[in-house]
């Protein structure tokens, strides 16, 4: 190795972050692996590299006894004095045991671990910058998909959306692009893993703070999200300025906004409505689109009885319950509905 090998370390720190001291450390440290495995395993052994011309030089290093045991260890208090009149017992000498063609082992050696390092880099780097954006929306383009798991691609990294964060029914072409919510990232022996999700109720709320300005602004709240993907979401919206209609706010100029985010969903129904702080009025909204004749509500149990109108009543509990289902999740509340003529 040479003043070259050295100057490219300095470029790699700029460059890719990579510790010139780090990398030298660990190249040091696998190149005694190096020398033991080509040279013979019994010695204590030490690599330098000279920081400034990169040359590399190997010490085998020996402890100083009163009587030697192992000559590839140790050595005698006499023989170590021959060598430098101050050393004691228990010191460490050290002999220079560089082999001629060491240079060549040196140099394969360096580039595996800075090739390592790089890759080692790079992993972190995206790591970093995907780890502090979960619970965010990211676009990708669909790469391959393989036994019902959909990669996508990031840029430099691949997203992978498992059949269970998938919405039901929703087919997905290769080259088709796609907005996913970021579930995870994790940490793996092959790099980062970004777990992704087009199920998610995450997903309907930052697709709405993207398209509604007033949410994005803090002007409009969402409250809370019920969500049954690729079929119906309950969104729950709150104004803190009086002037602004939640709801109009997000369903947008002649329904554009939310146009949108359903065009996204593939025709998902969404329905938006008021948030209100009393349980009977936010539980009654809840259950829209149906009409509600009144709401009794039990704080101790949170739960609520609902009467709605006969004709209303199939309405309210929606198909195969999801009406009522949602209204519950998104109120967080047990709800009980009758119609008029069972509740009498």
């Amino acid at each position: 190795m040479n003043v070259e090998f050295i100057e490219a370390l300095d470029q790699l720190e700029k460059e890719k972050g990579v510790s010139k001291e780090i990398l030298i450390d660990t190249i040091e440290a696998a190149l005694v692996s190096a020398y033991k495995r080509n040279f013979g395993s019994s010695q204590n052994v030490r690599t330098e590299i000279d920081r400034e011309n990169g040359d590399v030089k190997v010490y085998t290093q020996k402890k100083v006894v009163d009587e030697v045991e192992n000559d590839f260890l140790e050595i005698s208090l006499e023989e170590a004095r021959e060598f430098n009149p101050n050393y004691e017992i228990e010191d460490i000498v050290e002999f220079e045991v560089t082999p001629k063609n060491f240079g060549r082992i040196a140099a394969q050696t360096a580039k595996q671990v800075v090739v390592q390092r790089i890759r080692e880099a790079e992993r972190e780097v995206i790591y970093e910058e995907f780890v502090n954006r979960e619970s965010e929306i990211v676009t990708g383009i669909v790469a391959r998909v393989s036994k019902g798991i959909v990669y996508v691609s990031l840029g430099r990294v691949e997203g992978v959306l498992n059949q269970t964060e998938q919405i039901p029914g929703e087919t997905y072409e290769i080259g088709q692009r796609i907005k996913s919510y970021i579930l995870e990232v994790k940490k793996t022996t092959k790099g980062p893993q970004i777990l992704l999700s087009r199920s998610h109720p995450g997903l309907v709320k930052r697709l709405f703070e993207l398209e509604v300005p007033e949410i994005y602004d803090g002007v409009v709240q969402i409250k809370s999200i019920a969500r049954e993907a690729g079929s119906r979401t309950k969104m729950a919206v709150h104004s803190v300025d009086e002037n602004v209609d939640p709801i109009g706010a997000c369903v947008g100029p002649k329904g554009i906004r939310v146009k949108n985010i359903v065009d996204e969903l593939k025709e998902e129904k969404i329905d938006i409505i008021k948030y209100s702080q009393d349980p009977g009025e936010f539980i009654s909204s809840s259950l829209s689109p149906s009409k509600v004749i009144s709401v009794e509500v039990d704080e101790n149990e949170k739960s609520a009885k609902v009467v709605v109108p006969d004709y209303q009543l199939s309405l309210a509990i929606g198909k195969e319950g999801q009406n009522a289902r949602l209204a519950a999740k998104l109120t967080n509340w047990k709800i009980d509905i009758k119609s008029e003529s069972q509740a009498k």
